[in-house]
């Protein structure tokens, strides 16, 4: 992989064999197979580099770079999907996309700061590690992210509350909730059981006046 200023370049090589040892062979090597499709085009099988790969697994949801196909041309694409077996990755599939029209992808949440509920006995849940979005490939971030620091006890943050870049446009429920500030289970028994305890009639007490 390398980077000609902010154009990030992925090597690929065409694949001419679609045999299980062909595929087993790739991997052997340090490659992973995969293909490129979309934008109208035929799709094209390929392998790449794992190592060189992987570095776009991350930013590469939301990030176009280019892929440049040995004996083709350059194009450029997103990491549309990662297929895993056993915790490693065994194929990945390249979007082709255009520059001019606005593609869907999921983009990575990035939970900021620290719940303010957290100091007072409080657990943040988070719910949601992504979201779908839409938009021109340039105006997709490359995360998401969602400031947790004011959230107290009982609150909660949605994926309405997020504030997304210009010209992206939200694919879920504004509803959804990301993330929460919750008490733990054993704090709620003891409360639970402290009230019980309150309410109970004393010993030898009536339980009506």
């Amino acid at each position: 992989m390398t980077s000609k200023g902010n154009n990030v370049q992925l090597q690929a090589k065409v694949r001419n064999e679609f045999t299980r040892a062909s595929r087993r062979k790739i991997r052997q090597n340090g490659g992973v197979p995969g293909v490129v499709y979309g934008s109208g085009t035929e799709s094209i099988p390929v392998s790449v580099n794992l190592k060189e790969a992987a570095k776009l697994f991350y930013t590469g949801r939301s990030e176009v770079f280019n892929l440049n196909i040995e004996g083709s041309d350059s194009v450029p694409v997103l990491v549309k999907d990662i297929q895993q077996r056993g915790g490693k990755v065994i194929h990945v599939d390249f979007l082709h996309i255009s520059m001019n029209k606005p593609v869907r992808v999921s983009i990575p949440v990035e939970y900021q700061g620290t719940a303010a509920g957290t100091k007072t006995g409080g657990i943040l849940q988070t719910q949601v590690t992504e979201l779908e979005v839409e938009g021109l490939p340039a105006d997709l971030p490359s995360a998401i992210e969602a400031d947790v620091s004011g959230l107290e006890v009982g609150d909660k943050i949605t994926a309405g509350d997020l504030k997304l870049p210009k010209g992206v446009t939200l694919h879920a429920s504004e509803e959804e909730v990301l993330a929460s500030v919750i008490i733990p289970r054993a704090v709620e028994a003891a409360e639970a059981e402290a009230a019980a305890g309150e309410e109970a009639p004393a010993e030898g007490q009536d339980k009506e006046d």
